[in-house]
């Protein structure tokens, strides 16, 4: 398994839309291992493949306490079980150090495949409904910072460039 490098905004490579997974082979499966690897890795709950610089709708998550439960969503897709919102602070891999208030809705219907090409249905809730939204809007080129203004929006850009410009 190996570490991945996470794209950082403003980068526009993450503002790609993921295109099908179409081969449930090896390559996807040693995928799937160093995304979870890499997520554990940034002590995130969620990684789309996107940020990683891949462009295929994939996204691990694993929202449990004891991180030893990983689960791979390929293909997946969203749908709105009723209007109920909710709102909360969000944070990103690729946004690091910055958490913002995000009002997503809180009955969700998602339908997606495993990483062997398994059809699966799940209504999440909490954390995990959150969670496959945000890493969702990945896989469509958008990011959390979307949902703010655009002032606060350039504060993060100009923040994480700065930041960026540094030597390591």
């Amino acid at each position: 398994m190996a570490i991945l490098k996470i794209l950082e905004f403003p980068d526009p490579r993450l503002r790609t839309i993921a295109k099908p997974v179409t081969q449930f082979d090896a390559a996807l499966l040693k995928l799937v291992d160093d995304m979870i690897e890499t997520m554990y890795e940034a002590d995130g709950v969620g990684l789309a493949a996107t940020q990683v610089d891949v462009h295929k709708r994939l996204v691990v998550i694993d929202v449990s306490e004891e991180r030893n439960a990983p689960m791979v969503f390929v293909n997946p897709e969203i749908t709105v079980l009723d209007q109920c919102t909710r709102e909360v602070k969000e944070g990103c891999l690729s946004v690091p150090g910055f958490y913002e208030p995000v009002t997503r809705p809180e009955h969700v219907l998602v339908r997606a495949q495993d990483q062997h090409g398994k059809t699966f249905e799940l209504q999440p809730d909490g954390l995990l409904a959150v969670c496959v939204q945000h890493e969702m809007d990945h896989l469509n080129g958008k990011l959390f910072v979307d949902y703010v203004s655009a002032l606060k929006r350039q504060r993060i850009r100009s923040k994480l460039e700065k930041q960026q410009r540094q030597p390591a």
